[in-house]
């Protein structure tokens, strides 16, 4: 990251817009050097007036007005042909021309990956960059991809995903060689179909520099067996609504039963701080990355709050400082050249 980094908000995205965007950037000042500047996307008419609560956030910041916002329900194609000029996609244009090393947004996830795939292309031959997120487990967090962008992936796409994974948790995370397992229905060598079988045999060939573990199953997921769990995006996001399910089903069967009695709210009322460890534990980090594009772009949740908003810029930030862009490179290079064609891959 230089000197003066710039981080490039769209303020007008999400559910709560600027009362969650512009106050999330206040929380992130609390971690960020000093040095990162912000630059916001919106209608200055309202950005103003939140950025003034805040003096040294409206010091180390610049509003760039537009009164044009892409919906939360607006399909993906329609933004891509009308939204020239909304706040999305003048932020992650500000990240093409250089003027910021990172764009983030709490927009429409389709919208949102549709524009910044057209403004700033696939460094990697994908058809669309995977959606990354973090799975809540026993040791710490599990690094999941594809979540829902491509439904339909050969074995040279799940390798990609891999050395993408891989790359960002080491970053993310801190973890200097992080596991990678591909999700199958077994852990067995002859088991899966095609894809994974041929995904198998090129990871497992050691010629890329990838801590490879083997197959994983589901249970796995949760006991952070690897740190980055491969798969495509018809599995991934089953999973992930799977795993969202069971989360809420769980946490609304503990609340009923600290409020089925006066004994059970006393009790409720004394746990309180084990219990707000718990829900945070189980509420999985609300930023993903989109991965593989030509410049940095971090989706936040769409009903991010001003916390879940400062915790996304700050990975913004992380990303932005480090090498993430040419270690996916250097792998990717090396799987171009040791596997032309996956149907010769190693058995």
């Amino acid at each position: 990251m230089t000197e003066s980094s710039v981080i490039s908000v769209d303020a007008m995205g999400g559910d709560h817009g600027v009362s969650a965007t512009v106050p999330g950037l206040a929380l992130a000042l609390k971690s960020v050097p000093v040095t990162v500047r912000f630059l916001l996307h919106g209608d200055e008419a309202r950005i103003r007036p939140e950025l003034a609560r805040t003096p040294e956030l409206a010091r180390r910041s610049e509003i760039r007005h537009t009164d044009k916002v892409i919906a939360s329900d607006e399909k993906p194609a329609t933004a891509v042909r009308r939204g020239k000029g909304a706040s999305m996609w003048n932020a992650i244009e500000a990240v093409k021309s250089g003027e910021a090393v990172a764009a983030v947004s709490c927009g429409s996830t389709g919208s949102l990956m549709a524009i910044a795939r057209l403004i700033l292309r696939m460094s990697v031959p994908m058809e669309r960059p995977p959606l990354v997120v973090p799975w809540p487990g026993l040791r710490g967090v599990t690094t999941l991809l594809d979540a829902g962008a491509n439904i339909d992936c050969d074995a040279e796409r799940l390798v990609e995903f891999a050395i993408l994974g891989e790359a960002y948790h080491r970053v993310a995370y801190g973890v200097e060689r992080p596991r990678v397992g591909l999700l199958n229905v077994g852990s067995e060598d002859m088991k899966g179909h095609d894809e994974v079988q041929q995904a198998h045999a090129i990871l497992r060939s050691g010629k890329l520099d990838i801590a490879y573990h083997g197959f994983v199953e589901g249970d796995d997921l949760s006991t952070n067996l690897v740190d980055v769990v491969v798969t495509d995006g018809f599995t991934g996001n089953i999973a992930l609504k799977t795993g969202e399910g069971a989360a809420r089903y769980i946490t609304e069967e503990l609340k009923a039963a600290l409020t089925s009695s006066l004994p059970a709210k006393i009790g409720a009322l004394l746990a309180r701080p084990a219990l707000r460890r718990f829900r945070d534990r189980i509420t999985p980090t609300p930023a993903a990355p989109l991965l593989g594009l030509g410049g940095l772009v971090v989706k936040c949740h769409g009903g991010a709050d001003a916390r879940d908003f400062g915790r996304s810029v700050g990975l913004a930030v992380d990303l932005a400082a480090s090498d993430l862009m040419s270690q996916i490179e250097r792998n990717m290079t090396r799987l171009s050249a040791d596997f032309p064609a996956v149907e010769g891959a190693p058995a």
